[in-house]
């Protein structure tokens, strides 16, 4: 191929440099066998940039070249974010790391090459030796008091994509200033000839990289243990639980986690309990969508199961079904947000365990109705970025203020959860039994989950929330997910569905502006993102904000209905509400250009 076939100069020489002698011999076989067959889009998709560092990391497609996760580019991470964590250490002693890694194509690969780059430079390194789950890689910077840690997932997506999450010192993800700083010494590393790297094996011969050992489950195990609030209930009414990890590592700690907390009725879906990249029985790796589920729920047909409990394949996240009136239910992320929240409120009040000052935190993203039911409760709510190291961040915000407020639980509307501090992420490994023990406690109280859901509908107004996601990949894709940020922020809709927008939210300028005029009303407290919030004068509300991780803009979809007098008010007002979602999402899309 030749310069003049690329789009600019840079393509033809990211190209060239690795079909050099120079290169990995796999990854210049993979780029060379593009140049010989003249895929010359394919070769621009790969090279037209570097796959960017961002705030919480790196995520990508699988494969060679500049734009794609592989292990030149995690080495060349790994040295920045060595280079920083040396420079910027806050804790005293040997600077520490620990690294995770889930059950992706080449994860145990990438967490080897990160291992053995920090330990050239270096660095302690505390690997898991086999997949673990996302929060236990949280957990375990906090008990061996590392500097930072890495995990390689790509969570959720699919089994094309791998990725690169840091962690700072509180075993939180990393959030500003750090994040910045890394990303910069990041962005200096340009070529293999800037990394420092040893030999993992010579590493673990040296005692620098260091296997964790089964003490750091027993400890994670035993702290997950520690969230338990209703034992006997548990013993006296028990539940059939189905769990799939859907080929990821949540089987490496959830069922043994429940069995602890006292479930003796665990059924694990067994194809799904087999780790594989490829996540091959699985319709998704993605709880979020129901299809997910669809094995396991199978499953739970045949032994007559209560609950099913899906997470994902980091198993930072949980989905759940729920057996109610002879069928299976699917829960959302923002009603099992509120369900656990009001569960934990309630139980701790009840058992005299509540702190006087409670604390609950979420997202801008997430249900409204949580914060509701947070301060029904007498408890102090927050809310924060999407991300859940915004979640984490406020924690410390109020430990370090000195509010008294104590951190009982965060959330997200992604399916979302940490119960506790143990971790400083979510964690689907605690969030599957505190979810089985509340199935537990209805139980006792003859009630199902979806029977709790109305009763919160009952008290505080039925609600219906969604998520829509418009994916537009490669670099056509990134300019259109630009221009339709614009027409949010600079060209906006006043109108949806014939109501009028009342109030817009910049959350990038921090303003408060009339949804009409655009005069500013005030200002937010939050840092900057590129997330717009509209808020319809029938108390609906839209959001539109682009996905940090994947090519696509995410939108976020609120409606709610009056208070209603008896169960059935609340079950006709939900059907009205879900007749009404197409036709909201509808004209929202076509008023932004998405549609």
């Amino acid at each position: 191929m030749t310069q003049s076939q690329f789009s600019s100069p840079e393509i033809a020489q990211r190209v060239e440099e690795w079909t050099s002698e120079k290169m990995d011999a796999t990854m210049r076989a993979e780029v060379q066998a593009l140049v010989d067959s003249g895929a010359t889009q394919e070769l621009e998709e790969r090279f037209y940039k570097t796959l960017e560092f961002g705030t919480g990391g790196l995520r990508g497609l699988i494969g060679a070249g500049t734009n794609r996760m592989n292990r030149i580019i995690v080495a060349q991470a790994t040295q920045g974010l060595a280079t920083y964590v040396l420079a910027n250490a806050e804790k005293p002693g040997p600077i520490r790391a620990a690294i995770a890694h889930d059950s992706r194509h080449f994860s145990r690969e990438f967490a080897e090459t990160a291992a053995s780059v920090l330990a050239a430079n270096g660095i302690i390194v505390h690997i898991c030796p086999e997949i673990r789950p996302t929060p236990w890689l949280s957990y375990s910077v906090r008990r061996l008091g590392c500097h930072t840690g890495i995990v390689v997932t790509a969570s959720h997506n699919p089994k094309e994509y791998n990725g690169y999450k840091v962690y700072w010192d509180d075993g939180s993800q990393v959030v500003p200033p750090h994040d910045k700083g890394i990303i910069a010494e990041v962005n200096k590393v340009t070529g293999m000839s800037q990394v420092k790297i040893m030999d993992f094996d010579e590493g673990v011969a040296q005692g620098v990289i260091q296997i964790a050992g089964q003490d750091t489950d027993t400890t994670y195990l035993d702290a997950v243990r520690e969230q338990s609030l209703r034992p006997d209930t548990i013993k006296a009414n028990p539940v059939k639980i189905v769990y799939t990890p859907l080929h990821g590592v949540g089987g490496t700690m959830t069922p043994t986690a429940l069995e602890q907390w006292g479930f003796g009725h665990v059924y694990p879906e067994p194809e799904q309990m087999k780790p594989d990249g490829d996540f091959p029985t699985a319709a998704s790796p993605n709880p979020e969508e129901g299809e997910a589920l669809a094995r396991a729920i199978e499953l739970a047909k045949g032994v007559d199961g209560d609950l099913v409990l899906a997470t994902d394949p980091d198993a930072d996240r949980l989905g759940i079904a729920v057996l109610h009136e002879g069928e299976y239910r699917l829960v959302t992320g923002n009603q099992l947000s509120c369900l656990i929240g009001d569960y934990l409120l309630r139980t701790r009040r009840e058992l005299g365990t509540l702190p006087p000052k409670a604390g609950i935190v979420s997202t801008i993203v997430t249900t409204p109705l949580l914060r509701s039911i947070t301060e029904s409760h007498g408890a102090a709510y927050a809310e924060g970025l999407t991300g859940f190291k915004w979640i984490a961040k406020q924690a410390r915000d109020w430990d370090n203020a000195g509010t008294g407020i104590e951190f009982l639980y965060g959330t997200e509307e992604s399916y979302g959860y940490l119960i506790g501090r143990h971790a400083m992420d979510k964690d689907g490994v605690v969030a599957s039994c505190v979810t089985a023990e509340m199935a537990a406690w209805l139980k006792s109280r003859g009630m199902t989950i979806i029977d709790y859901l109305e009763e919160i509908y009952l008290q505080y107004g039925p609600r219906v929330e969604w998520q829509k996601s418009v994916v537009m990949p490669g670099m056509d894709g990134a300019e259109k997910i630009a221009a339709l940020m614009k027409t949010l922020t600079d060209n906006p809709p006043r109108e949806i569905g014939g109501f009028k927008v009342v109030q817009r939210v910049r959350v990038d300028t921090g303003e408060i502006l009339d949804g009409q005029t655009d005069a500013k009303l005030g200002t937010i407290d939050l840092p900057s993102s590129k997330v717009v919030v509209f808020e319809l004068e029938d108390g609906s509300k839209a959001i539109g904000r682009p996905s940090g991780t994947e090519p696509k803009i995410k939108f976020y979809f609120f409606l709610q209905a009056e208070r209603q007098s008896d169960v059935q008010g609340v079950r006709t007002a939900l059907k009205e509400l879900n007749r009404k979602k197409s036709e909201f999402q509808s004209a929202f899309l076509k008023a932004v250009g998405a549609e």
